[in-house]
């Protein structure tokens, strides 16, 4: 039997084809009323799997857009009962089920003091949706995996969409609309997959390494390998790897290095030349076939994806290997210990 993790996977092209199709027009009526708002600065309150997509907003927005973007420390909002001054903000709540309390606080917050306020979510009749003056409804279904994959990418491609319809950049919109294509290719590369992730089924710790719009990669691959295989994983950005963290890669240590065309490609092939000589076991994710062949194990992205869209794509290897791993240990892929599919934190 087929498990609904790796079903949801594979639906995500499916996923985004449907959302592009159905949430254009909404994102392109709320960018109009923030850039009516136009807010100094940007907010975002997630937990998670969602954070890491906030991590995403905030190469996105601060890139593109121009904003700064900070990330809430929700527990200032509940269990310290502070409300910091987000007047002149965006302040954004993304939340695949909408029912995390702490992050549906600071938005309560954010609105009562004035600024815009924006929810993204799978349910238009969450708390926090109702609680945003905006909402943007993910439209990926239900995700019967506890593990988040189909919501994450969504995730992704709201904040993509929404911030090329804030930016009224034709050319970009144009190229969001390639991306269930550039999905389903990645999806496609990755099909031997299960025949070489065996080999780190004794593994009991891996690192992850991105940077720049791919720092959020390497967190969400990190977080699924630590959901679905209970591999103690920690995720760095390549320049902060460099200032200590390196010392621990001894011969044999897994890697996992996101490295596609862009900006941060010649620093992520420096840094995959320093680990080789250390003899660590790099597994890379590029769309180069040089930078590939710097790994013992790689999966090959699409040619010519635009770096800002690259970590929609390039996330779908890393969840493929946590479920192949934990699929190889035996473990339920569908249900992992100690987890639920809604966590209410307040």
């Amino acid at each position: 039997m087929t498990s609904y993790l790796y079903s949801e996977i594979m639906s995500q092209p499916d996923i985004l084809t449907n959302f592009l199709d159905t949430q254009s027009e909404n994102i392109a009526k709320i960018a109009q009323s923030i850039r009516d708002f136009n807010p100094h600065f940007v907010v975002i309150a997630a937990r998670g799997t969602s954070d890491n997509a906030a991590r995403y907003a905030q190469y996105m927005l601060g890139i593109q857009v121009g904003l700064p973007v900070s990330l809430a420390a929700p527990s200032i909002h509940t269990l310290y009962d502070q409300k910091p001054n987000m007047s002149g903000g965006l302040v954004i709540g993304i939340s695949q089920s909408g029912r995390s309390e702490d992050v549906r606080q600071v938005l309560e917050d954010a609105r009562e003091q004035g600024a815009i306020t924006l929810a993204i979510t799978n349910f238009d009749d969450s708390p926090l949706a109702l609680t945003a003056k905006h909402h943007i409804n993910l439209c990926a279904g239900e995700e019967k995996s506890v593990a988040a994959t189909k919501t994450y990418t969504t995730e992704l491609a709201t904040i993509a969409l929404l911030t090329q319809h804030l930016t009224r950049n034709e050319d970009n919109l144009n190229r969001l609309m390639t991306l269930p294509s550039y999905m389903q290719q990645t999806l496609d590369l990755a099909v031997d997959m299960d025949k070489w992730v065996q080999r780190y089924c004794y593994t009991e710790r891996i690192a992850v390494v991105g940077r720049g719009y791919n720092y959020a990669t390497a967190f969400e691959i990190s977080l699924k390998i630590k959901e679905l295989c209970y591999i103690v994983g920690e995720q760095y950005s390549e320049a902060d790897f460099r200032h200590g963290p390196i010392a621990i890669i001894s011969q044999g240590f897994p890697v996992i290095a996101v490295a596609p065309e862009g900006k941060t490609q010649a620093l992520m092939i420096d840094l995959l030349q320093k680990l080789n000589e250390k003899q660590a076991d790099c597994i890379v994710i590029s769309n180069s076939l040089d930078i590939c062949q710097l790994g013992r194990n790689s999966v090959q992205l699409p040619a010519n994806i635009p770096e800002w869209l690259s970590p929609i794509c390039a996330v779908l290897p890393g969840q493929l290997f946590a479920y192949h791993l934990a699929k190889s240990k035996g473990f339920n892929v569908d249900q992992p210990r100690g987890l639920k599919k809604v966590t209410i934190t307040k």
